[in-house]
């Protein structure tokens, strides 16, 4: 069996930026170890997989240790593999997923992803975290990951984790974020229990930033930095219960896998 894999870079300014995210798309399902093994050979943050079905494409992603239930960047890709190399002429794409369902627009070279905005709740940090971040925060909140606030960017570029005490708390991922000096804000997005030390461009964590900071910031429409090594840049937009999540994608290579 040969399957076709492509690896794009997304939410950059080109190549090697932005995440790197590989696409399978797949004629139907196949066991759900094999699609874990691929994705922890690909090594990537994410590997996204979809199958046609009515009115869409119902899609997938794994990172190299488990599946998840909503990835930005991979999402895009998928979106990108459709549209640039197999043809797909429709102006919407729509996906349906372990999220529900997701939607993808195109506008000459940007692509805008329309995702569900994530209530937030209050935190505290467990010691491990404590401990792990070096830099207690100035707010925690949560819902998938931990979401933590911090008041200068200065501070979320400085940010060195402990990944050994990170991986003792129950924390899935920690977000941090802080009001940018030349964008709205800036934020870092980790998660080494999913095999993720340091995500590049997180598109999923504004479903959680954008809600926040447009009520912090009173306004709606925002850009923003992920200030990895990579780096990750964002334009988004909150339209009600949905958040709006575009940027751009580059194929970096298309071949296939034989199993």
């Amino acid at each position: 069996m040969r399957i076709a894999l492509y690896q794009v870079d997304a939410f950059g300014d080109g190549l090697f930026s932005g995440n790197p995210a590989c696409v399978c798309p797949l004629n139907e399902w196949l066991e759900d170890e094999i699609l874990q093994k691929i994705a922890a050979e690909n090594n990537v943050p994410e590997t996204a997989f979809f199958v046609k079905e009515e009115g869409g494409f119902h899609l997938r992603w794994f990172t190299p240790e488990v599946e998840i239930d909503l990835c930005g960047h991979a999402t895009l890709a998928s979106a990108h593999v459709l549209w640039k190399h197999m043809g797909l002429k429709q102006e919407t794409i729509n996906f349906s997923s372990l999220s529900g369902p997701l939607k993808v627009t195109q506008e000459n070279d940007i692509y805008t992803l329309d995702f569900p905005s994530k209530e937030l709740k209050s935190a505290n940090l467990d010691e491990h975290l404590i401990s792990a971040l070096k830099a207690l925060p100035h707010e925690a909140f949560e819902t998938d990951y931990y979401f933590l606030v911090y008041e200068r960017e200065e501070q979320i570029r400085a940010m060195d984790p402990d990944f050994e005490q990170m991986m003792k708390s129950p924390a899935k991922g920690v977000l941090a974020s802080a009001p940018g000096d030349e964008v709205d804000y800036v934020f870092r997005f980790f998660a080494p229990k999913m095999g993720i030390p340091e995500d590049p461009a997180t598109g999923s964590a504004h479903t959680m930033l954008v809600p926040f900071w447009a009520d912090r910031m009173n306004k709606t429409e925002f850009d923003s930095l992920q200030l990895s090594r990579r780096g990750g840049k964002f334009k988004t937009r909150l339209e009600g219960n949905r958040v709006l999540i575009s940027g751009k994608a580059v194929t970096y290579f298309e071949g296939g896998i034989s199993l």
